[in-house]
């Protein structure tokens, strides 16, 4: 951490336009709009990424190419395993995608924390092993298409890129040159990845036209690798974390009450999110919908997304991230109620933006309050927990309308029934006081950042 601090950051990117008189004193050159644009565009680029030092701007680089990989693997996937085949066969093979995805976490969370809080060094490691790694299953998934293969290999993407996620929030406090503000460095990273998410999407959908499912995955496959080259870029962390790691008593990890709840709450928002986007894909495909459609669907679902990366660092400033938690869960509920009422293309696009915009709300909340709560030496275990915890959450949500084909109206009123009442139960717990009898979470370091 010591070192990238010591690059420094660029915090400040000039923008103004030239000076008001030349060399010689005489009038200034007329402006340019287009110049203009053009410098203000570079800007805001180079301070979407290089805001937080050089360490912020190596991870947010590896979080382009790892959410691309993600993109162009999802199209892929999606163009083979769902609208390929009939409405009975999709079903079935979608629910075994889904077991495929949850059943290993029960084994790969635990190792993953274990190795992340014994050698912090291997943060860096892993995140470039894991963009390897989809990288070489994407290729061979490329030539398994009409395999059994293809199964087994989704999943192994699937775990790979749960990989990154867990690593990429474990390192990003210590990138940070001044950590703080986490909330909102978390909200930055979720808006580059969806914008480099956006321009995967139009390469991979050009890429399924022209080559079908074989091209969007040839492209994964590149992304990986360019994911894995920028990945060894980053610096290590320093020694300091690495000694504190070993020296700390290696106890059973207690989250604070707070960040339990929230965790709960945050899983009730994913459960959500999956049951209503496998409810929309299944209705869509029942009503002849075509996969431009469906691809639509995923496109407001990522604006909404989008569009929480940007409200939620405003939000931080006024607002508890409990209080971001529990307006997720609201946000659910009442779209799903107009949904229902509604229901349509334009009125299921409407709902997947506000299921978006739920969920990047709910997860960038949580992620800050974790990061600012957890010390650096068990943060490796609280986020492989917590997202082991949303992963089995989503998958959980999503197998419902998977096995249990529902008309639209019927799911929708379920849907926003259930996140109303997970609403009533999380506020009333955070209603009430903690004993103080309980046992103290395992902080043993102050929290990082200036907390409220």
């Amino acid at each position: 951490m010591a070192r990238w601090a010591a690059e420094g950051s660029e915090d400040a990117v000039p923008l103004s336009g030239p000076p008001s008189t030349t060399a010689d004193g005489g009038p200034p050159p007329p402006r340019r709009l287009g110049g203009i644009g053009t410098r203000r565009l570079t800007g805001s680029v180079r301070s979407l990424f290089e805001t937080g030092g050089r360490g912020f701007r190596d991870l947010a680089v590896t979080q382009v190419f790892s959410t691309s990989v993600d993109t162009l693997v999802a199209i892929g996937l999606a163009g083979t395993l769902f609208f390929s085949v009939p409405s009975a066969e999709a079903r079935g093979n979608v629910a075994l995608y889904l077991l495929l995805t949850v059943a290993p976490f029960a084994v790969i969370g635990p190792v993953l924390g274990r190795i992340l809080d014994h050698a912090p060094v291997a943060t860096r490691s892993m995140l470039v092993l894991a963009a390897a790694g989809r990288s070489v299953l994407a290729l061979v998934a490329v030539w398994r298409l009409e395999s059994l293969w293809l199964f087994p290999l989704a999943f192994g993407l699937l775990v790979l890129s749960r990989v990154h996620g867990i690593t990429k929030n474990t390192m990003l406090p210590l990138a940070l040159d001044r950590p703080r503000a986490l909330v909102a460095a978390n909200a930055r990273l979720a808006w580059i990845g969806v914008l480099s998410g956006g321009i995967a999407a139009g390469f991979g959908f050009l890429a399924l036209t022209l080559f079908d499912a074989r091209g969007p995955l040839a492209l994964a496959a590149a992304a990986g690798v360019a994911a894995a080259v920028f990945g060894r870029r980053l610096p290590e962390p320093d020694g300091t974390a690495v000694r504190l790691a070993h020296e700390l008593p290696r106890i059973r990890l207690h989250l604070p009450r707070s960040v339990r709840l929230a965790q709960l709450a945050t899983a009730g928002v994913r459960a959500f999110n999956g049951f209503l986007l496998l409810l929309l894909a299944f209705e869509l495909q029942r009503t002849g919908a075509s996969l431009l459609d469906f691809g639509a669907l995923l496109a407001t679902a990522g604006a909404g997304f989008a569009l929480a990366s940007r409200l939620v660092p405003a939000l931080e400033r006024r607002v508890a991230e409990e209080l971001m938690v529990v307006a997720a869960l609201s946000l659910t509920a009442g779209a799903a109620f107009v949904a229902g009422q509604w229901f349509g293309f334009v009125a299921a696009a409407a709902l997947a933006a506000a299921a978006g915009v739920a969920w990047g709300v709910a997860k960038l909340a949580f992620d800050g309050l974790l990061q600012s709560t957890v010390p650096a030496s068990r943060r490796g275990a609280a986020f492989t927990r917590s997202e082991t915890a949303f992963s089995i959450a989503w998958v959980a949500g999503a197998i419902v309308p998977t096995v249990v084909p529902l008309p639209a109206s019927l799911g929708l009123a379920l849907a926003g029934l259930g996140a109303l009442a997970a609403q009533i139960v999380y506020v009333g717990a955070l209603l009430i006081p903690a004993h103080t009898a309980r046992r103290r979470p395992d902080v043993p370091e102050p929290r990082e950042g200036d907390r409220r």
